[in-house]
């Protein structure tokens, strides 16, 4: 009987010191209750309570990726599209998320989905897809300004996905290819009339030196000759221009003796 009783005694006395003793990861914070109140923040480690009368709640630290479903929003210019996107954060008061809220995970995310869609309800659909980061961040300070009295600190907030009717997908691919088409008339374009004013000067040297028409016709036929596949016909002026570049060459040619 006295062996029994003793066993029984150990017994309990081990689970009574299984009960008191807690183990707080690194990641994590304890907060403690006794009889229904808060008496204080465990760090990581080995921690003791007392059985039946404490109580202790872990709450994670590491950042949390929650995504926020699908939203079906219609955009200042009365455009129908779908945003999904994916909020990040992490608690950096342990106590507040504690007994500030029942469930912070469902009220950051409940509040996340309101703030996209009242955000990017504010913009046009042009700005929704142009300025991403500045709607980003004002859906973050939003978030972070509900979700502060909770413990709650939201580090990023990221548009991942928005999905346009069929009918503006075409609208937006015919827009964008007449805007190529544009671009591409514009610069050739400019082209042409740096082209035409290159030309022009040349056309004024040419003017002023009769004999330099000659020597491009003579270069244009040389080209044309290294294909050897053409049979070029010299007219009678054109072999008088000859004679008369040969004559200005033997010409200057004399000049530059006289002169030495």
């Amino acid at each position: 009987m006295n062996l029994l009783l003793l066993l029984i005694f150990v017994v309990i006395i081990l689970i009574l010191a299984s009960l008191s003793i807690k183990i707080v990861n690194q990641y994590e914070r304890g907060v403690v209750f006794r009889l229904g109140k808060v008496i204080g923040v465990k760090e990581p480690g080995l921690r003791l309570i007392i059985p039946i009368v404490d109580r202790m709640v872990k709450v994670s630290l590491r950042i949390v990726t929650m995504p926020i479903p699908s939203q079906k929003i219609i955009t200042q210019d009365n455009v129908s599209i779908d945003v999904a996107a994916v909020a990040y954060f992490k608690v950096v008061d342990p106590l507040k998320a504690v007994i500030a809220i029942e469930d912070y995970y469902g009220a950051v995310n409940q509040i996340s989905q309101t703030t996209v869609r009242n955000v990017i309800g504010q913009f046009a659909l042009d700005e929704v897809l142009s300025e991403t980061a500045k709607i980003n961040e004002k859906i973050k300070e939003i978030i972070d300004s509900h979700s502060e009295p909770w413990g709650i600190n939201v580090t990023t907030v990221e548009i991942k996905d928005i999905k346009l009717p069929e009918g503006m997908q075409r609208a937006m691919a015919k827009q964008a290819e007449a805007e190529r088409e544009k671009r591409a008339k514009i610069i050739t374009a400019e082209g042409e009339y740096l082209s035409a004013a290159k030309l022009g000067e040349a056309a004024d040297v040419i003017a002023k030196h009769p004999i330099a028409l000659q020597l491009r016709n003579l270069q244009v036929l040389s080209e044309i000759a290294t294909e050897k596949n053409s049979t070029i016909i010299f007219p009678a002026q054109f072999m008088s221009s000859i004679n008369d570049i040969k004559k200005f060459i033997e010409k200057e040619m004399e000049s530059l003796k006289g002169l030495r």
